[in-house]
């Protein structure tokens, strides 16, 4: 008998030691739903009238629209329409983003072929941060004009795709 009771108590120790081995606890869940980044074309970008040489050159646009000349270039008198791009980036509060631009080259179509739009920078950059929900990207770039290229208007009709993305 006292084998039994020794052996009951053993038994009875095992199941305590089970019954509590055991614990719950619970977590609240919570989720923020920010408004979605958005980007929309405010302007286009507009190198304006230049006049082109035998020899290469190009035309830098800064992001505030400035236009400065190399090489084979000159930049009439008559300027033209002259603008940097211009992107109005809408999300929430005062969260940052980033500004992913084109890493290749454009081509713009036109009679003279080798006609390209590259080295593109954009103010902000890289990130930005938006204010009341909202911020105001230009972008400028580089135009590549090969030697002799003929007088005509030349455009890229896909455009220039500019990326942003929260961080």
């Amino acid at each position: 008998m006292k084998y039994r009771t020794q052996y009951f108590a053993l038994l009875l120790i095992g199941f305590s030691a089970h019954a509590f081995a055991q614990a719950t606890a619970a977590a609240s869940t919570t989720v923020t739903i920010v408004t979605p980044i958005g980007i929309t074309k405010s302007v286009d970008m507009v190198f304006g009238n230049i006049a082109a040489a035998p020899t290469p050159g190009t035309v830098v646009l800064g992001t505030n629209g400035v236009r400065t000349p190399n090489g084979g270039v000159t930049l009439p008198a008559s300027a033209g329409t002259v603008t940097a791009a211009s992107f109005a980036v809408t999300g929430s509060g005062s969260y940052t983003y980033t500004i992913t631009l084109p890493a290749s080259p454009i081509t713009l179509s036109g009679t003279t072929d080798g006609v390209t739009v590259g080295a593109f920078v954009s103010n902000p950059a890289p990130t930005g941060t938006l204010s009341a929900g909202t911020q105001t990207v230009n972008v400028g770039a580089t135009l590549i004009i090969p030697a002799s290229t003929a007088a005509d208007t030349y455009k890229n009709t896909s455009g220039l795709r500019v990326t942003v993305n929260y961080n």
